[in-house]
């Protein structure tokens, strides 16, 4: 697991409640949750963006979120299927998270996805929404991905610099070492599981400046495995996810095609609090 930077800046929360009542949700299957089912979640799926909107609920009265992302979608998509329906919502808080499908995709251009990025971004900021953005992760931990990491490195510094022009916080994905980890990812080796969402909504709550009480949740060790078992591993990857997700780009399909936003009304924050062992630590998993 990657070592943290122990001479990084400490992070000193706001002793103040947050300022924001109305928070909502846009992008693609990252903030949907995909990688944290939660059957008591709506859509079947948790997530750093139901996460965060716990925390923040808890903190001020009258607070509502609304989650508009859906998995699968490429930039336009959200573009022309969410922006709209999000200023009608009249948010106070935004998250944007999109362009990732775009960029993984053979021939995907950084630099055209920011453009559509940012057309996006001037709605939402002359709406006088504080608007949360995000750079992609380092893919250099994943051979996987690994092969599309300057593009990667590209798109994040566009969204930096729509970040400065429109004063946008940028939620910074690339920097967050702690994930650059298999094991903060699910099984598709693409979407991160309950561990990376959280430390996902650990990160954006301090790029909010937001006192919490989340807890670092450090996954098991990696089990030692010999060279077939790691290629079978590969193949049932392979033939599991890999495959499906080729043969949907050829038939030009998604993933999210037949699915609808999990919260597409703000609403207050309600969670079951899960029943918990009393020697289990706060934060680590049942």
């Amino acid at each position: 697991m990657p070592e943290i930077d122990e001479n990084r800046s400490p992070y000193i929360p706001n002793a103040q409640p947050h300022p924001w009542r109305r928070y909502v949700a846009v992008g693609d299957s990252f903030t949907e949750g995909i990688g944290d089912p939660d059957p008591s979640s709506p859509g079947g799926h948790r997530g750093w963006a139901d996460r965060v909107a716990a925390v923040l609920g808890e903190q001020v009265p009258d607070f509502a979120y609304a989650n508009l992302a859906i998995r699968g979608k490429l930039i336009q998509q959200i573009v022309d299927g969410q922006i709209d329906a999000a200023v009608a919502l009249k948010p106070d808080l935004v998250t944007f998270s999109a362009g990732g499908n775009d960029v993984i995709r053979p021939g995907g251009d950084p630099d055209r996805v920011a453009e559509l990025f940012e057309d996006a971004v001037v709605p939402l900021a002359e709406h006088g929404a504080t608007v949360v953005v995000f750079t992609g992760i380092d893919t250099n931990f994943t051979p996987v991905f690994r092969g599309i990491r300057g593009k990667v490195a590209i798109y994040n510094e566009n969204i930096r610099a729509i970040a400065d022009k429109y004063d946008c916080i940028v939620a910074d994905q690339w920097a967050l070492k702690e994930v650059q980890d298999m094991r903060f990812f699910d099984d598709d080796r693409l979407h991160m599981n309950p561990l990376g969402h959280h430390e996902v909504a650990r990160m954006v709550l301090r790029a909010l400046n937001v006192d919490n009480d989340l807890q670092p949740m450090v996954p098991e060790p990696v089990p030692n495995r010999t060279w077939r078992e790691a290629r079978t591993g590969d193949l049932v990857w392979a033939r599991a996810h890999l495959v499906p997700w080729v043969l949907r780009r050829l038939r030009h399909q998604s993933s999210g095609d037949a699915i609808a936003a999990k919260r597409p009304d703000a609403v207050p924050v309600t969670t079951l609090a899960p029943s918990r062992d009393p020697e289990q630590k706060p934060g680590e998993l049942a």
